[in-house]
């Protein structure tokens, strides 16, 4: 009866794990004002995709990249009025323009089709996208990447749920295993 009650709290596990993981990892599908991926300034909105069609041809990401490499970021100008203006983006290596080592460099330029791309090489360790509308007043919109780097509240985020449903069914397996009816069934057994 002991082995019965582990393995359906293992199975129990599995199946919460695996259902609860596809929920979080979505990324689609959400309200713009709950998108990671976009920024906004004043009334101004942009939105940042990154792609690595060499490794994952058809994933996209926002601030978290998987894996070093070829890279292209494209950002889409949400609002008509920044595709009115120059806009530039600068890419550095480290977590602001200071500090860090630019990379990457697009000149401010008029994006009627409200499309800013590039493609670089990213390797291992933190950037900074930085996008900048030449209007008045001017608009910053910043991104930090990681590339290839664990972060551990999103391991955290997506572990909590199973975790603590793993904790309830043990708890109720022995729960049951201490049972009246159980202990004389288990006494029985051992007769």
């Amino acid at each position: 009866m002991v082995k019965q009650a582990i393995r359906a709290s293992v199975t129990a596990f599995i199946i919460a794990t695996a259902l609860y993981a596809n929920v979080a990892g979505a990324h689609g599908n959400v309200a713009i004002e709950q998108d990671s991926c976009m920024r906004r300034a004043g009334s101004s909105m942009v939105h940042l995709s990154v792609y690595q069609p060499k490794i994952e041809p058809k994933a996209h990401y926002c601030t978290d990249i998987p894996h070093e490499g070829e890279t292209f970021l494209v950002v889409d100008l949400v609002d008509a009025a920044l595709r009115d203006m120059p806009v530039s983006m600068r890419i550095v290596k480290g977590t602001d323009e200071e500090n860090g080592e630019t990379i990457k460099i697009v000149k401010p330029i008029y994006h009627p089709d409200g499309v800013v791309a590039e493609s670089v090489f990213l390797e291992k360790g933190r950037y900074t996208v930085m996008i900048k509308g030449d209007g008045v007043p001017p608009v910053e919109y910043e991104y930090p990447l990681r590339v290839q780097m664990i972060n551990y509240s999103e391991v955290f985020k997506k572990a909590i749920g199973p975790t603590i449903a793993f904790l309830v069914l043990i708890f109720i397996g022995y729960k049951i295993t201490k049972t009246k009816k159980v202990q004389k069934w288990l006494a029985s057994k051992r007769s």
